[in-house]
């Protein structure tokens, strides 16, 4: 999802826009290998990075991991399968819109508040 930064406040917006390479039905990335040479600010992160990365969203895998929580029942690792996250609501199929769909001075507009960080 893309997020959009308050200059100001620093604060962290979550828009309904979502990266090019996001497979709209089944919420994964058509180009998992090559995204970072696809799309030009794709976040490269290691597990090193995670303290200082506040925007992901509570409900991440590797945050949840980083902060000693246990995973969510419908994460894949524990459901052992890709459904769970569409059984659970917690996926962004039907909820989210491309970036090449979306005007650029239109994207503040975008902004949502059903993501918690």
């Amino acid at each position: 999802m893309i997020k959009l930064e308050d200059e100001e406040t620093n604060e962290i917006h979550y828009t309904n826009i979502v990266c090019e390479l996001l497979d709209m039905h089944s919420c994964r990335c058509r180009n998992y290998s090559l995204r970072h040479e696809l799309v030009e600010d794709c976040i490269r992160f290691s597990e090193s990075d995670l303290k200082d990365l506040n925007w992901l969203p509570r409900s991440c895998g590797y945050r949840t991991i980083y902060e000693g929580r246990e995973l969510a029942w419908w994460h894949p690792l524990v459901s052992g399968s890709d459904q769970t996250v569409f059984e659970a609501g917690i996926a962004v199929r039907g909820k989210v819109q491309p970036e090449t769909a979306v005007d650029k001075d239109l994207q503040e507009e975008m902004v949502i508040r059903w993501v918690s960080f």
